[in-house]
């Protein structure tokens, strides 16, 4: 799944959303792309868990279709 993060926009702010989304599905595999603002996340949670993992490290997220 994809999800577009707009204000991710350095080092920290991957490691905050990597973080938060390993805290709720250890097993997922997360991918941050600050160049484009795109997070790509392999996991067995559904899409509106993982935007809230995302959301809970303080950024707002957005599924993109695939």
């Amino acid at each position: 799944m994809q999800f577009n993060v707009p204000d991710m926009s350095c080092g920290h702010c991957t490691a905050a959303i990597e973080k938060s989304v390993k805290a709720a599905d250890p097993g997922a595999d997360v991918a941050c792309d600050l160049n484009t603002h795109r997070v790509s996340i392999d996991s067995v949670l559904a899409p509106e868990q993982l935007s809230a993992a995302i959301k809970d490290a303080g950024y707002d997220a957005q599924q993109v279709s695939a």
